[in-house]
């Protein structure tokens, strides 16, 4: 059975449709594949055993995905070698990997969830309308408990990065 969340979210002038479940604070972090920047397939597994900062963006070539995708960049240096930061967007590989060239971003993985959306309906932010990813930012630790979760209510709201990066820090 796959959950729908009706008007979950603004985008374009419009609400949206979320498909997959609202993750909550103290859920197992769900199991996803994605794709890297050199098209191998990523499982959520090879991170276990770290504290993951997960951000959630519709596409790395608007503006609040930019800024988010910077902020977190920056962030990274200060988190300590226990901490990733991924950032997965419906983006294809290679636009990813052009645009974290052009911006300078070295301290995120991005991932694109373009081939079957695993990470957006595990993670309850795939729009059904627009096959692209809600922005949100969920913190999982090292034993994949999910301890911070925020899902933005519209595609121009920014997250509230302290209180990700204060749960990541947290976190073990």
């Amino acid at each position: 059975m796959t959950i729908e969340r009706a008007a979950a979210f603004m985008f374009a002038g419009s609400q949206a449709t979320l498909v997959g479940p609202e993750l909550k604070v103290g859920d197992k972090a769900p199991a996803f594949t994605a794709t890297g920047t050199n098209l191998a397939a990523v499982g959520s597994g090879e991170y276990a055993g770290k504290v993951r900062i997960i951000s959630s963006v519709p596409s790395l070539d608007t503006g609040v995905c930019d800024t988010q995708t910077r902020r977190f960049n920056q962030e990274a240096a200060n988190l300590g070698e226990n901490v990733v930061v991924l950032t997965l967007s419906m983006d294809l590989p290679f636009a990813q990997k052009r645009w974290c060239g052009a911006a300078g971003v070295d301290r995120v993985v991005t991932l694109s969830d373009f081939r079957e959306g695993s990470f957006g309906a595990a993670y309850g932010t795939l729009m059904k309308e627009w096959r692209l990813l809600s922005r949100a930012v969920f913190v999982v630790d090292s034993q994949e408990n999910v301890v911070h979760v925020e899902y933005c209510k519209a595609g121009g709201e920014q997250p509230n990065y302290d209180a990700a990066l204060e749960a990541a820090r947290a976190a073990k």
